[in-house]
């Protein structure tokens, strides 16, 4: 994970409302997302996630979407976004997502009862994205196969007492600043 791993270490920080926010290609689009970086990313999360029989990729809209783009186009495994308009198309269930710095209703259709799938983000901050989004599946009545964030954020989040286990492929902190590398391997 070199080029995640350096691309990290070069990540501005800014902080909204006391959150320290890095500012990265995968989580924010800025600065620019290269393709040398995305491909890395998605060879590490074809090698990481339990892709066996797999009907759906889910992801949250937006930084979600390009990273689960990638994946489909190398597994063949169509996508799911979870997004933030309603349609009031049949089967729409919707969920609340809060994050660290805000919270919104999110929408999610196509996924349905007895589903195999992969939710694939792009963080795992406060947990708030990701534990909306398992919660919404286990009420339709998915199969999770697995849970994947590309990059972690030390702390505690909202999935600790769950009994989801989210992989991830770096692990960071920001400390003083500046992004620091807690785990380079990330969770398994």
């Amino acid at each position: 994970m070199d080029r995640l791993k350096q691309s990290l270490l070069d990540a501005p920080i800014i902080e909204k409302d006391g959150y320290h926010y890095f500012v990265h290609p995968i989580s924010d689009g800025v600065p620019m997302l290269e393709p040398e970086l995305l491909r890395e990313i998605v060879i590490r999360i074809i090698r990481k996630a339990e892709l066996d029989d797999v009907d759906k990729i889910v992801t949250p809209a937006a930084m979600g979407i390009h990273i689960s783009t990638a994946v489909s186009l190398m597994t063949d495994i169509p996508i799911v976004v979870i997004r933030k308009r309603e349609y009031g198309l049949p089967g729409e269930v919707a969920l609340s997502q809060q994050t660290g710095y805000s919270e919104n209703e999110m929408y999610i259709n196509d996924v349905e009862e007895g589903d195999r799938v992969l939710v694939l983000d792009d963080v795992l901050s406060t947990g708030g994205t990701l534990r909306a989004i398992t919660d919404a599946l286990e009420h339709i009545g998915a199969d999770v196969a697995d849970v994947l964030a590309v990059i972690k954020k030390a702390g505690p989040n909202e999935l600790d007492d769950t009994d989801t286990d989210v992989k991830t492929l770096i692990n960071v902190d920001v400390q003083d600043g500046d992004v620091v590398i807690v785990d380079a391997e990330g969770d398994d």
